[in-house]
């Protein structure tokens, strides 16, 4: 399964008609190009989940930063490495349910 079908698949799960009420997901495009996507995690099995920091930066436009602050996931990457930056996200989500 591709990141994006996994990344729909865990929001579904945490629809329960209150959760996608206040939370979610958030993709946006950032101005030097890249993207950031913000994954709230408040009442989900990852709250409160220890994350360590990621920073990798390969060049001016191949570049990953990822986060968990505020009991968000904040991933951002260049103009091609969002699927990279899902990637991290579903590698850490499924390590905390082993």
């Amino acid at each position: 399964m591709n990141n994006l079908k996994w990344l729909e698949k865990w929001y579904l799960s945490q629809c329960d008609e209150d959760w996608e009420h206040m939370f979610g997901v958030t993709v946006y495009t950032l101005d030097n190009p890249g993207w950031t996507i913000k994954i709230d995690l408040e009442d989900t099995d990852l709250e409160n989940k220890v994350f360590s920091y990621l920073r990798i930066e390969r060049s001016e436009h191949d570049w990953v930063l990822c986060k968990v602050r505020e009991n968000k996931f904040i991933g951002s990457g260049g103009p091609l490495n969002l699927d990279e930056v899902i990637s991290v996200f579903r590698k850490w989500a499924e390590e905390q349910s082993d």
